[in-house]
C-alpha cells in the first residue's frame, strides 16, 4: 500500500510515517516510480507505535518494543522490560508535572501580589 493508504488506515499522517521509517520502526520498498510501498504488516506496526505514543512513551521508548510491534499490543500481557520502560517514563512525566506545577504556583503567587 502507498503512504496515503497507510495513513488513512492508521490515522497517522504521511509525515509521521516517513519519520517512523527514518527512525527504523517501519520499512517500505520503493516502487519503480519512487513511491514508498508498505506491506500489510506496516499498518499493525503503525497502530502499535501510535498506541505506545498515546500512552506517553517516546519514540526512543517505542524502539525498545520493536520486536513486539507486529502483534496486538493492546491486549498482550506486558513484559517486565516493557513495565520498566513505562514506569521510567511515568517518573519522568511526574517530575515534569511537578516542575510545571511549581512554576504555575510561583506565577499565581506573583500575580496575587501585584493585584493587591
Amino acid at each position: 500500500m502507498r503512504i496515503g493508504e497507510l495513513a488513512t488506515a492508521t490515522g497517522a499522517t504521511p509525515r509521521a510515517l516517513r519519520h517512523y521509517e527514518q527512525e527504523g520502526l517501519i520499512s517500505s520498498v520503493r516502487a519503480a516510480n519512487g513511491y514508498r510501498d508498505y506491506d500489510q504488516r506496516a499498518a499493525t506496526r503503525v497502530r502499535n507505535i501510535r498506541y505506545l505514543l498515546a500512552a506517553g512513551l517516546t519514540l526512543d521508548d517505542v524502539r525498545a518494543f520493536s520486536g513486539c510491534l507486529d502483534g496486538d499490543m493492546s491486549t498482550a500481557p506486558p513484559s517486565p522490560s516493557g513495565l520498566r520502560i513505562a514506569r521510567d517514563r511515568l517518573a519522568v512525566l511526574d517530575r515534569r508535572i511537578a516542575a510545571q506545577t511549581e512554576a504555575r504556583d510561583r506565577l499565581a503567587a506573583a500575580l496575587r501580589q501585584v493585584e493587591r
